[in-house]
């Protein structure tokens, strides 16, 4: 992976830099530097030219006087602002998916689907330039805007990532061997079916991570990785985030919070021909069969799908974005 992806968040700002900008209000726009343009807003206009060649954390005035601060974009800012192909993970639940499934430096790690690449981005900064992130993405336009909002961060193509299109359960198989992954993180509809060849995959000890936003989802996909006996008994969790207002002594609680976006459930590869010891449970009155399980079939889950319109529009402005990047750092050598 190229030294860009250290150096490009700090010194001047420069031609293809990603900058994010705020209002006297609080309002914040990014922008991609070009010499020449111009950023509008209602409340005048800002030269490009005024930015370029200025320390990041500076405060910047357009041609009526009012001030803006630019910054360079955070990861965090970055995926909540980048072009979106399908929903992002938000930056709670990356947090957590980066410290449930323990990825560490140098892991070989599968992702499936990509989406529109925030999670890899989370991915790739902790596994760093000696791991590996092969990710599988069913859809070639959502694989094209991550690809091009990976290489607007980052100023390149890592190296060290790779993109599959085709479904999961068949495409990984040919592409790693088997007992060769760390971890396996799965952003996708219907999980349980790609346990067969995640399970081959993974490593004895290795963690899989599901990502499901329903109980629908999270129970079947709980009951499917315990009814492979091929792992530990899965844990589940969400996680919520409330701000709070803190300014002399008015300190109290934001009215709006982060709250429910999804689950995360994780369980860890058991060795070849282990059998897991059975809990001792207390007698459940919630007995199921499997044809209540098969009741919850992908096609009910109500997946939501982006117009084709919104599509080609949205990869047009994440390709414009990566072209910009890439150029800068061109420039930079």
């Amino acid at each position: 992976m190229s030294n860009n992806q250290v150096i490009q968040n700090s010194g001047l700002f420069r031609v293809g830099d990603r900058v994010q900008l705020t209002g006297p209000k609080g309002r914040m726009n990014t922008i991609s530097l070009q010499a020449g343009l111009t950023f509008h807003t209602h409340r005048g206009i800002l030269a490009h030219d005024d930015i370029i060649g200025q320390p990041d954390g500076s405060v910047v005035t357009n041609n009526v006087g009012v001030e803006h601060l630019a910054l360079r974009p955070l990861l965090v800012d970055f995926v909540m602002s980048m072009p979106r192909g399908a929903a992002i993970i938000y930056p709670k639940d990356a947090a957590q998916i980066l410290a449930q499934a323990d990825i560490f430096p140098g892991a070989t790690v599968v992702e499936a689907g990509v989406g529109s690449g925030a999670l890899s981005l989370w991915l790739l900064r902790a596994i760093g330039p000696a791991g590996r992130l092969a990710s599988f993405e069913r859809r070639e336009e959502f694989a094209d805007v991550a690809r091009d909002n990976i290489a607007t961060f980052l100023g390149n193509d890592p190296e060290n990532w790779t993109i599959t299109l085709g479904d999961l359960a068949e495409t990984l198989p040919e592409t790693l061997p088997a007992q060769s992954v760390d971890r396996v993180v799965l952003d996708m509809l219907a999980p349980w079916e790609c346990l067969g060849s995640v399970s081959d995959a993974l490593k004895p000890g290795g963690v899989l991570l599901c990502y499901v936003a329903t109980v629908t989802q999270l129970s079947r996909v709980a009951e499917a990785i315990r009814g492979t006996g091929l792992y530990t008994n899965p844990d589940s969790s969400e996680t919520m985030i409330r701000g709070w207002h803190v300014e002399g002594l008015a300190v109290r609680p934001d009215h709006r919070m982060i709250g429910h976006t999804g689950f995360l459930i994780t369980a860890r590869r058991l060795a070849p021909d282990t059998i897991l010891p059975e809990l001792k449970r207390r007698p459940s009155k919630t007995d199921f069969s499997d044809a209540d399980v098969e009741a919850w079939t992908p096609g009910a889950l109500g997946e939501r799908n982006v117009s084709a319109k919104v599509m080609r529009k949205r990869v047009r402005i994440a390709g414009t974005s990566a072209d910009l990047s890439k150029a800068r750092d061109l420039d930079a050598g």
